[in-house]
C-alpha cells in the first residue's frame, strides 16, 4: 500500500517578490506527489496534484502573505487516490512570505547628474499577485512603510562607497560636479532579522564630460610624450645626417 512509498526529503522554499516555489527530493519512480499547503487560518489547498516533478509553484496558495504556512508533500499511487488510507507525507519547515520572501532587483528608470546633484528614479519590483483590474501589485503594495531603498554610489574608478536611503521612488545626492559616478539600488526591510537586504540592481555610471586624463590616466600621456620625443629626436638626427651628406657631396663636387 501507500505506507511503503518513500517520502520527500530536502524540502526547501524559494521565494522572490512573493513568487514561491517549493522544491524537494527524490524524483519519484512508480508513484507521484501531491502538495498540500496548510495555513494557520486558511483552508488547506492542494497544488501539483499527482505530479512526477520535484518542485511546485505554490504562489497562489500563499496569497495572505502575513500568514505562516507549512507544506505537506504526499507520496501517492494514482490507483489509490480514492482509498481512505492516509498516504505517507513529509512536512516542510514553516514559511511566512512577508518575513521570508527575498526582495528582487529594483529597476532604475532614469538618472541624471546635473551640477553637483545626482538624481535617480527607480521602480518597485512587481509580484505575481494582481489588483482586481489585472495590473500587477508591487512589493510596496504589501510592505508599505516597512520597505526602504538604499542607493550606493561612488566616484568612477574609486572604491569609496557612500549611501543614501529613501522610502520613495527617487533619490537625490550631492556629488562632485566634475566627476562621474557609478551607483546601484537595493531594497531593504529594516524590521527583518533575516533577508533584510534585497537583490542589487544593475550598476550604472554617469558620463559628465570625461576628459582624456580621467579616461585613460597619466600613463597614456607619458607614452605619447615618449613617442613624440622619439619622433622629434629621429627627425633631428635624420636632418643632421642629411645635412652632413649634402655638405660632403658639395665638398666632393668642389674638388
Amino acid at each position: 500500500g501507500n505506507s511503503e512509498l518513500p517520502t520527500a526529503v530536502n524540502i526547501t522554499w524559494s521565494s522572490i517578490n512573493f513568487k514561491t516555489i517549493l522544491q524537494w527530493q527524490p524524483k519519484p519512480s512508480g508513484y507521484f506527489y501531491t502538495v498540500e499547503i496548510h495555513g494557520q487560518t486558511s483552508n488547506t489547498k492542494k497544488k501539483c496534484i499527482l505530479t512526477a516533478e520535484t518542485e511546485c509553484d505554490v504562489t497562489d496558495a500563499l496569497r495572505n502573505v502575513t500568514e505562516t504556512y507549512t507544506a505537506h508533500i504526499l507520496s501517492v499511487m494514482t490507483m489509490e487516490m480514492d482509498n481512505f488510507e492516509e498516504p505517507p507525507y513529509a512536512v516542510s519547515e514553516k514559511f511566512t512570505p512577508y518575513n521570508q520572501t527575498l526582495l528582487g532587483k529594483p529597476e532604475i528608470k532614469n538618472y541624471t547628474q546635473k551640477g553637483s546633484k545626482l538624481n535617480v528614479v527607480f521602480q518597485d519590483p512587481l509580484t505575481p499577485y494582481k489588483f482586481p483590474n489585472g495590473s500587477f501589485q508591487s512589493i510596496r503594495d504589501f510592505f508599505h512603510h516597512d520597505l526602504e531603498y538604499k542607493l550606493y554610489y561612488w566616484k568612477d574608478q574609486s572604491s569609496g562607497k557612500k549611501d543614501a536611503t529613501t522610502k520613495s521612488h527617487t533619490l537625490e545626492v550631492s556629488v562632485d560636479s566634475t566627476k562621474n559616478y557609478c551607483f546601484y539600488i537595493q531594497g531593504i526591510i529594516p524590521s527583518r532579522r533575516e533577508n533584510r537586504n534585497g537583490q542589487e540592481s544593475v550598476v550604472l555610471c554617469t558620463s559628465v564630460g570625461r576628459n582624456i586624463l580621467d579616461e585613460y590616466g597619466a600613463e597614456v600621456f607619458i607614452i605619447i610624450a615618449v613617442i613624440a620625443i622619439a619622433v622629434v629626436t629621429l627627425a633631428v638626427v635624420l636632418t643632421v645626417i642629411l645635412c652632413k651628406r649634402k655638405k660632403a657631396k658639395a665638398t666632393r663636387e668642389m674638388k
